[in-house]
């Protein structure tokens, strides 16, 4: 396994210096995901909240774009493009979050935080209904550009 980026050789935290890096064009994808029991789904249009899948969108959305103010090594990155869509499926709300970038450093975070918000925000517009719900497999799908090249789950 290689070095671990953010500490130093004394085992310091510290933000990475990325300067050197190459500005390329960086994508990645996460998802989340909601599950919900059948009464809390067929409640969903009915949030007198408003509409779940929408909040939790511009949630996700909003909170990509503040990834650097709660992940504290994140670098601020200029976004180039965020989306965040829910989907209800068969036991719950699926969650995909991609966030693009031109910069010298990745986006994973910057996709993994809003799916993350998003999913919490549904569970926020929903909990009344059902205290039990549960928020699984946060993770990354897919991401690219950058020194070490695509990945995908």
């Amino acid at each position: 396994m290689d070095k671990l980026s953010h500490y130093d050789d004394a085992g310091q935290a510290h933000m990475v210096d990325v300067s050197a890096k190459t500005a390329t064009k960086r994508e990645a994808v996460a998802s989340a995901f909601v599950e919900l029991s059948e009464a809390v789904l067929a409640a969903l249009p009915q949030n007198p909240k408003g509409n779940p899948l929408e909040v939790a969108r511009f949630a996700g959305i909003q909170a990509a774009k503040r990834t650097s103010e709660l992940i504290p090594m994140c670098h601020p990155l200029a976004l180039s493009f965020v989306d965040v869509q829910a989907t209800v499926v068969s036991g719950g709300v699926a969650i995909e979050a991609t966030a693009a970038t031109t910069a010298g450093t990745g986006v994973e975070m910057e996709a993994m935080v809003a799916a993350s918000v998003a999913a919490l925000t549904v569970y926020d517009m929903t909990k009344a209904l059902d205290k039990g719900i549960r928020i699984r497999e946060v993770v990354l799908l897919r991401k690219s550009g950058g020194k070490s090249g695509p990945y995908q789950r």
